[in-house]
Formats: structure tokens, sequence, C-alpha cells
């Protein structure tokens, strides 16, 4: 298998930098919510040292807030010049169309994420901004943002078992299921076993869902099982669990 069939494979992750408001309220979390790893970042000193920890990332750059046309100028031409940062690709946002910036960027600089303009017309913002990010293979192979949530706590879950509850930790989560693990082994939790008001845990909320085990493995002496959330679960949930993956996602950038 060649480099580029082994990076086809890779999600990449999404920066907006120095996100003007709509961006941030709205356009974010849409993207989200179609399953794009998305990020908000108001520090260009701190993106740069992300882009070295995560090759193959997208940024897209506010350039009408943050800082001055020549500092952004420098910036985005210190990035793509970097020996340090592997496989970047840059995507300009302006809060007006400027004939001569998006020539200076697209064709000088040779962005290879577009220029896009803030609108009025935020749906086709939207869509501008998600048909690059297809064009760019943002999602790899990946279908599910997954966050990681071993150790935390309250991110936990109950599940339902002769008229009482049995507690897990998750051990990490996204829109189509969840992996846990419980501190004495239950037997009784089977591969199909179907549950219908199982409750998790995701720091502050509770919601609840309905599950089947698909399946179970042994990692770090540990019975991990992996539950699927059921077409029974309500669409508002999985809304919320995304959002919550979002958030959380972005805690970990945020503390790093």
């Amino acid at each position: 298998m060649s480099e580029s069939d082994v990076t086809a494979f890779l999600e990449r992750k999404v920066f907006f930098l120095h996100p003007p408001v709509l961006i941030y309220n709205q356009v974010i979390e849409e993207l989200a919510q179609q399953e794009f790893e998305v990020y908000a970042i108001k520090d260009e000193i701190k993106l740069r040292h992300l882009l070295g920890k995560y090759p193959r990332s997208i940024v897209f750059a506010n350039i009408s807030d943050g800082m001055k046309e020549s500092a952004w100028e420098e910036w985005i031409r210190s990035v793509l010049a970097s020996s340090d940062i592997s496989g970047v690709d840059i995507g300009i946002i302006a809060s007006v169309e400027d004939a001569n910036l998006r020539h200076k960027y697209t064709e000088q600089y040779k962005v290879r994420c577009g220029y896009t303009v803030m609108k009025s017309d935020l749906p086709s913002v939207i869509k501008q901004l998600e048909n690059i990010l297809k064009n760019a293979q943002a999602k790899g192979r990946r279908k599910y943002i997954r966050a990681m949530t071993d150790s935390e706590p309250n991110i936990t879950v109950n599940i339902p078992m002769n008229n009482t509850f049995i507690n897990g930790a998750i051990r990490d989560i996204s829109a189509v299921g969840f992996s846990c693990y419980f501190e004495d082994d239950h037997p009784r939790l089977v591969k199909n076993c179907h549950f219908t008001d199982i409750q998790i845990r995701l720091k502050t909320q509770l919601l609840k869902v309905q599950g089947v085990i698909f399946g179970s493995r042994i990692h770090d002496s540990k019975k991990i099982y992996v539950i699927l959330f059921t077409q029974r679960t309500s669409p508002d949930v999985i809304t919320k669990i995304r959002k919550f993956i979002r958030f959380y996602l972005q805690s970990k950038i945020d503390a790093g």
C-alpha cells in the first residue's frame, strides 16, 4: 500500500483560526453534526504548534480579524514553507469580497481550500465549506468522530438488569455507539443482547439510549464491551452526543 493510500484512510483535523461569530456559533456546530472534526483557535502561535503535532490538518484562516493583513500573509507563507509541518492545507475566510486578496492567496500562495466570503446566506457558506472539506478528504475513511473518555469522571453508563442497574465507565463514544467496562465482569452481557433503557452520563447530561451488545474484547486486563445504538434512539439524543464530542475534543485542544 502506497503512502498516499495510507493517508487516504486518515481523518484530518479542521481548525478555524480567529473565527467570526457566525462561524463559531453556527458553522462549526453544523460541520461537527456532519462528522467533521472541527476546532476553533484564537491563537496563531498555538495553532502553529498544533500543526506540527497533527499532520495533514486543514486551516481556515479568517483574514478579516486577529491580525493585520501583512501579518496574515507572513503567517500563511511561513506555515506553507515550514519543514516541520506536514501536509497542511489552508483556506481563506473573509468578511467581504476582495479580488486582489482572493488572487493573492489562491494564485500566488495557491491555498488549496479556497477563498470563502461570509454571507448573510449562511446555508450557502456551510455548503461551500462542506464541499471544500469533502474534496480535501477531511474525513478520510472514518465515518464518525470518536471521543476517547477513559478514566474521565462523570462519563459513565448504567445498564438495567434484574430490576437494578449495573454501573460502568465509558471508554469511548461516537454517534453510533460506545465502548465501556465494569469493575466486575457481567457474563449476562452477551453479543446481540438488547437493552431499551440505557442511561449514559456525559458530564452534566444524563441521556437515555437503546442499544445492543455488538461484542467484547480484553484490553489491559479489562473486558471491554462495545454497544451500538439502535434506530429507536432519539435523533435529538444523537445530536446531543455529537455536540458533547465536539466540546470534549475542543477542551482537549484548549488544554494542550
